[in-house]
């Protein structure tokens, strides 16, 4: 059983968790802050131990009430109506070793970072991306997607992934997974994570990362344990 409360503490002291999908789909642990506490220091954190690619995770809202397209929508437009990307037809004919589609939508960047690589350019726009769906979604803000678009700027460092609507109903990646639990303790459903890479030129194994998690102290959740709880 997940300890809600504790878990809902570890991630407003700006803290992460560990969330490990499954052996059958990327077999990979991503590790996960809340994105609206995240600091500079909780991108470090996030470069120097988990090593993959930093992004932030977003429920589906993100799509519905803010615009955001996902990534195949703008490619599959781009091919519509321009003869010479051609080339992205192809290459969208691909399928995923892992899933069914993909949840990227935008790379982006707060307009007030530099080149938005650095830790502190990325802590910003984390931040402010979660600040803009809460305020969004609890009609604090009447117009999210004109505040989005007025304070981001494409393209940019830390890529977007979008939930399925159904959650988990549809697909069990990391996205979903994450965005699952922070709804089942009420969080703003905006995660900033990070793959953990190993020394070996592949995805850290379950085993290592449990171990690594339990040696430094942090919570390490298995997929099916989040799927259980939000039944």
């Amino acid at each position: 059983m997940i300890d809600v409360k504790n878990i809902t503490k570890i991630l407003r002291r700006g803290e992460p968790i560990l969330v490990f999908d499954e052996a059958n789909r990327e077999g990979e642990t991503d590790i996960f802050f809340s994105a609206k506490y995240v600091t500079q220091s909780s991108v470090n954190f996030l470069r120097k131990n988990g090593g993959g690619m930093i992004f932030l995770a977003a429920e589906n809202r993100a799509s519905s009430d803010l615009g955001l397209p996902f990534a195949e929508e703008i490619y599959e437009e781009a091919i519509k109506n321009r003869n010479k990307f051609e080339i992205l037809k192809t290459m969208l004919s691909h399928t995923l070793p892992y899933d069914k589609r993909s949840s990227f939508s935008v790379f982006l960047n707060h307009k007030d970072t530099f080149t938005g690589i650095s830790d502190n350019d990325r802590a910003l726009t984390a931040r402010v991306f979660a600040q803009i769906f809460e305020d969004t979604v609890s009609s604090k803000i009447t117009d999210g997607k004109t505040h989005l678009a007025q304070n981001f700027r494409i393209p940019g460092h830390v890529p977007v992934c979008i939930a399925d609507s159904d959650l988990l109903k549809s697909r069990r990646g990391h996205t979903e997974l994450i965005v699952a639990l922070f709804n089942l303790i009420e969080m703003n459903p905006i995660a900033l994570g990070c793959e953990m890479v190993g020394n070996t030129g592949l995805s850290l194994s379950p085993d290592e990362a449990k171990s690594w998690a339990q040696k430094e102290g942090y919570l390490f959740l298995e997929g099916q344990q989040i799927v259980d709880e939000c039944k």
